[in-house]
């Protein structure tokens, strides 16, 4: 049956506020009005505030005047200007700076198995650069919400820099990986308990603290933000508090939407998640990309069911890439949440292994014995649904329906297209360890999968225009599989790991010493290339960068023979 004009997508919509429903309409006036190449980034409008003494509704009958004659005509760039500067704080001005309480310049011990010495100066301008991402949320923003974008937020915070004026959810782990090498742990517990918060107000971690960021999380680090802290600090408080709020994002991500069970022909229904944004309409920081891009849909719900599948993308982190796509390149195919996508459900499986551990820290053991156990009943459903013996590799999984009831499994559902992301299982402990024979095979299949590339991984081997694909590569997917590898005891393994990691640190070392800055990604088919492609310019700064890049350094250091230079 084909649908009608009339029917709407029934899923869950968390409402947006009125300033940010109003904000969508200057950013829509904006990029009308400015020629196409000057057009400014849609997400700085949505970023402003209200600028006092002024009220929202005055301001809309205010822009209602600038805009009643105009009969979609363009606003002249210098009257909108004019009624931007009037009427509104700058974007990122309710994000004041701060010192961290805890930065040394030169902390004790930093880096010592860094012996060359160029490798080491630029470590600690790395180091220095949690001073200029340090921020903390004005008291505005906690005074009067209504006027702001940004969320209040209890303590100082440290953003990814550039364009994100704001704290992201995922990218706060890697953040925090680079702050223990730092040996900056005051900030570190701030940012675990800034997301906490976040929590503790909406049930789940938003993808980050913005209004209109309240209708979807991202990848579920917190447990592993916690768990690394507690490694360092033993702080068994933060522990304490955080189990009851690990619980409460447990079960937002294992039921409703987010949960789907997949039978194996032995008719044993395993569990596993997927992301699913409780949004479908435009995303607000993105909304004339969106409605461009769902402009060649007919009926409602094709628009609506492409819009929650881009905001499902954004869930997820890797917004966006061909992964999500039925029929790539082509993004009108966008189906995130047909996929169950292998790394989630291996956070999810990181979830687990650590809530059993803090509960065990805490005294808790039959809540741990739950947890480990329902850690083996996920790690049984990575050997069923998601491992390809041919492959060597974990696959994603395509959904045959909507993922509300439970469905059997099929081999030709996984997506045996080639992604970082297939090998993100490697990061988990008990998987890296406990099965020699299966690092063997794991390693095999990433030497030969062709995503090993002179500046470190490739996200996949499509070149599509995407960010989250070729030929750029992330921060966060170098980590965990250098991280899973180098645990492993096989020597292929270890040398791997190593082997990229170095490739990593002199890319990014070759970039910032071209451009003085460090990037959001990098392009990884060249050495010395900062990474380009998706909706807006690349970005400086750069949080989870800085930190994989401290990260990589305290376990491997440099040694002084071994020039960094290309």
């Amino acid at each position: 049956m084909l649908d009608s004009d009339t029917d709407t997508d029934s899923g869950p919509v968390v409402a947006t506020t009125k300033l940010v429903t109003f904000l969508q309409r200057v950013q829509h006036t904006a990029l009308r009005s400015y020629p196409k190449k000057q057009t400014p980034d849609p997400k700085s409008y949505i970023d402003l505030s209200l600028k006092r003494p002024y009220s929202l509704s005055t301001i809309e009958s205010a822009f209602d005047d600038l805009t009643s004659g105009s009969h979609d005509q363009p606003v002249p760039v210098e009257t909108l200007e004019k009624f931007v500067k009037e009427y509104f704080d700058g974007a990122g001005e309710d994000l004041l700076h701060h010192e961290p309480v805890d930065f040394v310049s030169d902390p004790s011990g930093f880096l010592s198995n860094v012996e060359n010495k160029e490798v080491r100066e630029w470590a600690r301008e790395v180091h220095g650069l949690w001073r200029n991402l340090s921020c903390r949320v004005s008291d505005s923003v906690r005074e009067s919400a209504d006027r702001h974008t940004l969320l209040p937020l209890p303590e100082p915070v440290i953003i990814p820099g550039s364009r994100f004026r704001e704290v992201y959810y995922w990218d706060s782990y890697w953040v925090i990986k680079g702050l223990m090498t730092s040996q900056m742990f005051t900030t570190a517990k701030g940012l675990v308990t800034n997301l906490m918060s976040l929590v503790e107000t909406y049930g789940y971690a938003l993808n980050g603290a913005r209004a209109h960021y309240t209708n979807r999380s991202q990848p579920p680090l917190l447990s592993s933000m916690v768990y690394e802290i507690y490694n360092v600090t033993k702080d068994e408080e933060l522990v304490r508090k955080a189990i009851p709020l690990l619980l409460k994002e447990y079960e937002f991500w294992n039921s409703g939407k987010h949960k789907v069970v997949i039978r194996d022909a032995n008719g044993y229904d395993h569990v596993l998640s997927r992301y699913y944004a409780m949004w479908n309409k435009p995303r607000p920081e993105s909304s004339v990309f969106d409605e461009e891009s769902a402009s060649g849909f007919s009926t409602m719900l094709e628009k609506q069911r492409f819009h929650r599948d881009i905001a499902t993308a954004a869930e997820s982190g890797c917004d966006f890439s061909t992964r999500w796509m039925r029929d790539p390149p082509n993004f009108t195919t966008m189906a995130t949440t047909s996929v169950v996508p292998v790394d989630l459900n291996v956070f999810l499986l990181k979830m687990e292994l650590d809530i059993a551990f803090m509960m065990k820290v805490s005294g808790d053991q039959n809540g741990s014995d739950r947890f480990v156990k329902a850690s083996k009943a996920r790690e049984k459903a990575f050997q069923t649904v998601f491992w390809n013996e041919k492959a060597g590799q974990w696959l994603d999984y395509w959904l045959s329906s909507s993922g509300e009831e439970s469905e059997t499994w099929k081999a030709e559902n996984q997506n045996t297209n080639v992604f970082a992301s297939n090998f993100a299982p490697i990061w988990i402990n008990s998987i890296n360890s406990d099965d020699e024979n299966l690092v063997k095979k794991v390693v095999t299949a990433l030497k030969n999968s062709g995503l090993i590339a002179p500046a470190g991984i490739l996200t996949s081997l499509a070149n599509s225009g995407q960010q989250w694909d070729s030929p750029n590569g992330w921060a966060p997917q170098q980590e965990m599989i250098v991280t899973g590898l180098g645990r492993s005891s096989v020597k292929e393994a270890k040398e791997m790991a190593e082997d990229i990691a170095r490739r990593w640190i002199k890319s990014n070392y070759l970039v910032y010493k071209k451009s003085g800055t460090i990037h959001e990604k990098l392009k990884v088919t060249e050495l010395g290339e900062y990474g380009g492609g998706g909706e807006y310019m690349p970005q400086t700064g750069f949080g989870w960068s800085n930190g994989v890049i401290l990260a990589f350094l305290e376990e491997y250091g440099w040694p002084s023979h071994l020039s960094i230079e290309a």
